[in-house]
């Protein structure tokens, strides 16, 4: 299954213009290694509308594109997937979401995003009703303009935000019973609108760290709801 996978990858990428550079995806097996690179403009591995499939356990991806406007919409069902995805470029989204399945419930996940440019978007939904185990998701974002909104549904979930712009803004919220650990940091001047950290907890026995520095406004609107939490929010001009 992976020879073919990766017949079908090379078929798209040199098969269309070199400045639309598209791939969509159902794959549907267990041990997927799926490596994509995407060099161009208006690079996507899937849509809105139709977006890349994949539904299997032990699934890694690398996943690398370059230029302006790129976008992935994917949805992961599977118990593990490992991914590794580095953006270059301006307008980056990323629409991911892993869920429960008859193959597997997403519960254990590790995602790296490395992106430098302006105005990327991201959106991470990780697990249903508490199925995430362990999760664990590192974004590091050098450029201005960058937002991401993160939801986990599980236990154990460890995620590492590192922003280093001008006018940011994170979304993260965990729904669980214990064992998050959450960093959140946002550097930069701010710009004029500044940083901005909004968290919404359910579940207690968890740790939260933010720092923002900058020297415009910094803003954190935080609502916890649960027993034993210990929180830590450093604000600096």
């Amino acid at each position: 299954m992976l020879n073919k996978l990766t017949i079908i990858l090379f078929t798209l990428l040199f098969g269309v213009n070199v400045y639309a550079n598209d791939i969509y995806i159902d794959q549907v097996g267990d041990s997927l290694d799926l490596d994509i690179v995407q060099d161009g403009q208006n690079n996507k591995i899937g849509t809105a509308l139709v977006d890349a499939d994949f539904d299997g356990d032990n699934m890694t991806f690398s996943i690398t594109q370059t230029g302006n406007t790129n976008e992935i919409t994917a949805d992961i069902q599977g118990n593990t997937y490992t991914g590794t995805w580095v953006f270059t470029g301006n307008s980056n989204t990323v629409d991911l979401l892993c869920d429960s399945s008859a193959n597997g419930n997403c519960e254990t996940v590790t995602l790296n995003i490395t992106t430098t440019g302006d105005s990327n978007a991201y959106t991470i939904n990780i697990g249903e009703t508490g199925d995430a185990e362990n999760a664990t998701i590192a974004f590091t974002v050098t450029g201005d303009n960058s937002v991401i909104n993160t939801d986990v549904d599980g236990t154990n979930s460890d995620i590492t935000v590192t922003m280093n712009n001008s006018a940011s803004l994170a979304t993260t919220s965990a729904n669980s019973d214990e064992g998050n650990q959450l960093d959140l940091t946002q550097t930069g001047n701010g710009d004029s609108l500044g940083h901005s950290i909004t968290l919404n907890i359910t579940g207690g026995g968890s740790t939260y760290t933010v720092t923002q520095s900058g020297i415009y406004d910094n803003k954190v609107n935080a609502t916890f709801n649960g027993d034993s939490q210990d929180v830590d929010i450093t604000q600096s001009d």
